[in-house]
């Protein structure tokens, strides 16, 4: 099922065609002596330096951000509110810094593992409805910053199965909990699935 990981070349094209394209992709980790695969049900992109909800709006270059300004296809993880983790996913190129935030995506593989780490016995699509949700499902923290996700050896990588998510069950809007960002947190680059792609 988890098969080659998806190359380089995939993550370097438009971070919204990226963020699209990711959606019904499987999401393969292996932590913790488990391997859990997980369907990709929810984006949102983030187009860099001219984004005002980006982190790197306007050119800003930190110790944090730093792996946005490097090769497409390596992973980008932070905390809010100095809780819970994010995904990401780098697109496009050197110098470019944007990516597609990873918010859902259901179970395929491991669902005793996910129950087991999100501590509570919900459904299949509530487990990981969330960017927080999904990290904690996966034991992605701070120290996958910068894993290379088409390395043939990662903990981490992005699978395609060949299962096409069609348009009509895709809804696109503004992006979630980026209000300071004014009205680029209307800009349509967040993607839901909003049925059932367990596939």
């Amino acid at each position: 099922m988890t098969g080659p990981a998806l190359g380089r070349e995939f993550y370097q094209c438009p971070t919204d065609d990226v963020a699209r394209a990711l959606l019904g992709k499987l999401l393969v980790r292996h932590a913790e002596g488990a391997t859990v695969v997980m369907r990709i049900t929810e984006v949102e992109a983030y187009l860099g330096t001219e984004d005002p909800a980006c982190h790197t709006f306007g050119g800003r270059r930190t110790p944090r951000t730093e792996t946005m300004w490097g090769p497409a296809g390596h992973a980008y993880v932070y905390l809010i509110y100095g809780l819970h983790h994010c995904l990401n996913i780098v697109t496009v190129g050197v110098g470019e810094p944007e990516a597609v935030l990873i918010r859902g995506a259901i179970p395929i593989v491991g669902i005793d593992t996910i129950r087991e780490r999100r501590g509570f016995p919900a459904s299949d699509r509530l487990l990981a409805d969330g960017p927080g949700k999904l990290c904690q499902a996966l034991a992605i923290t701070r120290s996958d910053q910068g894993c290379d996700l088409t390395a043939i050896d990662s903990a981490l990588f992005i699978v395609d199965d060949g299962f096409m998510v069609d348009d009509s069950v895709i809804e696109k809007s503004g992006r979630i909990g980026v209000a300071y960002a004014g009205s680029a947190a209307d800009w349509p680059l967040r993607y839901r699935v909003h049925s059932d792609i367990r596939g």
